[in-house]
């Protein structure tokens, strides 16, 4: 068992955060610097240096850490302790000291305070430890970004609004989605309604303007093809489209697509879809709780193609359960063939909400070395077939402590998935589980503005989330 001995403050977190990128939980312990040592401890401190041992002699290897008092700066300590974890498991994480959800941010922020890409892959190597791989991965999104999608306008917004329904709940889903009955969705629609007047006219009363417009879930095609056609109708007529560069319709599931359904998003000016088929497996579609088939998948595709959408983005899931590289690269390869413009290749995260963790807590451990060989193939195959990499994150409890990245062909880049990850925009979010984020620019800070989850409580508080907004907005 391992020991870390941590000052509780600020850095606490960060550490804790840092060593789960080496060690299960269940291997490891977080003590408080006065919680006394117990025989058999060996104590190493942060600073390298031979601490007290509690049975002197013994030949245990050293499993205790205790950060040096002297030690406050962040990166210092981070790099102390990765090098200890490091030397002691073998392990050199290909994200180094970095436990944020996103590098290209932090990226982003040096090349703006005036380094240039030599100085950043030198900060990223010597600062905070990137693998090679790594460090050319944030480097190509960042300089895609700054080719394609530039600064975000003064007082402009990306709207985000959420559907909150799903026909079945995947294995691994921890999002805010229902399986809903039509009178619940129709309460639910009528409420949201009420916060996009609202709140379109409020943006108009405090000179913001959208300039993208994202509707997501959950999966908006649950609705049926009226509910979606008057929801579209609605935010055309509510919100000022003068400055919309980019309109989204989320579609998800292929088994909730129809012809009816994609001619409402072409008609309403929207530009963007996303069909999301995980995986071209059926026996892994049927595993992990999606309710649609390989075909449906080429179905999907071949209707939206028919009726005109512009731009479809495919999300893929690395890290499967039961799934090897060779499924993943014929996974890949198919929907490659589909031609869609993005192409989004997740890393599996096991969020606490999901069932697939009650199954097995430690299979985002498990499935690393998979995982990476997934991510290479991917890499590789999309530069092959002309897409870049133009935004990227990571989340807690993903498969090997890898990431997300977005790939597009060049031209297609998706201007609201590049500034909700750089954060230099305020985000305005309607529906239940959207939290909207006031972007202050002097001070390079965003301000939260929750609404509540749960759709029905939403339908019930919707004038305190309106309150919320009027208050917030700025």
């Amino acid at each position: 068992m391992y020991k870390f001995y941590l000052r509780d403050d600020k850095l606490k977190y960060e550490l804790n955060e840092l060593i789960k990128m080496f060690l299960k939980p269940s291997e490891y312990q977080v003590l408080n610097p006065e919680d006394p040592l117990e025989p058999g401890d060996f104590s190493v401190s942060g600073a390298g240096e031979a601490a007290d041992t509690a049975a002197e002699g013994d030949d245990l290897p050293d499993m205790v850490f205790r950060m040096s008092p002297d030690v406050t700066e962040k990166n210092e300590a981070k790099r102390r302790l990765y090098d200890w974890l490091a030397q002691r498991t073998g392990e050199r994480p290909d994200w180094g000291t970095l436990t944020g959800v996103r590098p290209a941010k932090l990226a982003g922020d040096y090349l703006n305070r005036g380094a240039d890409f030599e100085d950043l892959r030198r900060i990223l190597s010597e600062t905070y430890y990137l693998s090679q791989e790594k460090i050319d991965l944030v480097s190509e999104v960042c300089r895609v970004q700054r080719e394609t999608v530039g600064p975000a306008p003064e007082r402009s917004a990306g709207v985000y609004i959420g559907i909150p329904f799903c026909p079945t709940r995947c294995l691994y889903c921890s999002f805010t989605s229902n399986q809903a009955p039509p009178e619940k969705i129709g309460g639910y629609l009528e409420a949201l309604h009420h916060e996009i007047s609202y709140t379109a006219d409020l943006m108009k009363r405090r000179d913001m303007r959208p300039e993208s417009i994202y509707i997501g879930g959950g999966t908006p095609t649950t609705l049926s093809p009226q509910q979606l056609s008057e929801l579209l109708d609605h935010v055309n007529r509510a919100f000022d489209m003068s400055g919309v560069r980019e309109f989204t319709v989320e579609a998800g599931r292929p088994d909730t697509i129809t012809r009816d359904k994609l001619l409402a998003i072409r008609d309403s000016g929207a530009q963007r879809i996303s069909i999301n088929p995980q995986t071209m497996k059926g026996s892994t579609l049927e595993l992990i709780g999606r309710s649609h088939s390989p075909e449906q998948i080429v179905e999907a595709f071949s209707l939206a193609k028919d009726v005109g959408i512009p731009i479809i983005n495919a999300d893929l899931i690395t890290g499967l359960p039961g799934e090897d590289t060779e499924d993943f690269r014929r996974t890949l390869d198919t929907i490659i063939g589909l031609s869609p413009e993005n192409i989004t290749v997740h890393t599996l995260a096991v969020k606490r909400a999901s069932k697939l963790i009650e199954l097995d807590a430690d299979y985002h451990y498990n499935q690393g070395p998979v995982v990476r060989e997934m991510l290479a193939v991917s890499r590789e195959m999309m530069d092959r077939h002309g897409y870049r990499p133009y935004y990227m994150y990571r989340q807690k409890h993903m498969a090997g402590n890898f990431e997300n990245v977005g790939y597009a062909r060049p031209g297609t880049e998706s201007i609201y998935n590049v500034r909700i990850m750089d954060e230099n925009q305020s985000i305005v979010a309607l529906g239940a589980g959207g939290i909207s984020k006031m972007y202050f620019g002097r001070e390079n800070r965003l301000e939260r503005i929750p609404n509540v989850s749960n759709y029905e409580i939403y339908m019930e508080r919707i004038e305190e989330m309106l309150e919320r907004k009027e208050k917030g907005f700025i």
